[in-house]
């Protein structure tokens, strides 16, 4: 069954995607949750018609997307966390924490869309990364030091 998805869904696609699931995950949960749509003729055609509408703020979007991962490729973000005198964190940098640190320089990122490749438990050096737009995922360079 084709429908069209209403929510960006991690698994399936972006928002306003036309995507092929099984009957039963579209029937039994994407759409009693109203993640999706059918994707039947009327549909799609308000689906293409929002889709024109939206192309311009969709432009600006991207620019400022674009415009923000450039500015976090040059600088590093200093986090400071809880640690022992032998540089081992207590529990790990989480997201939230990350999140914290790019307000206080100025970005307002969610911490949704800040993934940590691998997890974070010594002091030094780290890296994540976030998904700024469907085609734009920004580097973020850390600095993990002890709080004081």
């Amino acid at each position: 069954m084709e429908v069209i998805l209403l929510q960006d869904i991690d698994t399936l696609g972006y928002k306003s995607d036309i995507v092929k699931v099984r009957d039963g995950y579209a029937r039994n949960y994407l759409i009693p949750q109203k993640l999706a749509i059918i994707a039947n003729d009327s549909n799609k055609k308000q689906n293409a018609e929002n889709l024109r509408q939206q192309a311009r703020k969709l432009a600006q979007l991207l620019a400022n997307a674009q415009d923000t991962a450039t500015r976090l490729s040059t600088i590093v973000i200093r986090v400071a966390v809880k640690a022992n005198e032998d540089g081992k964190i207590f529990g790990a940098v989480t997201t939230q924490q990350i999140a914290d640190a790019l307000k206080e320089q100025g970005f307002e990122i969610d911490r949704r869309v800040i993934t940590i490749p691998e997890p974070i438990k010594q002091l030094g050096e780290g890296k994540a990364q976030a998904r700024l737009h469907r085609e734009v995922k920004a580097d973020i360079r850390l600095e993990i030091v002890a709080a004081e």
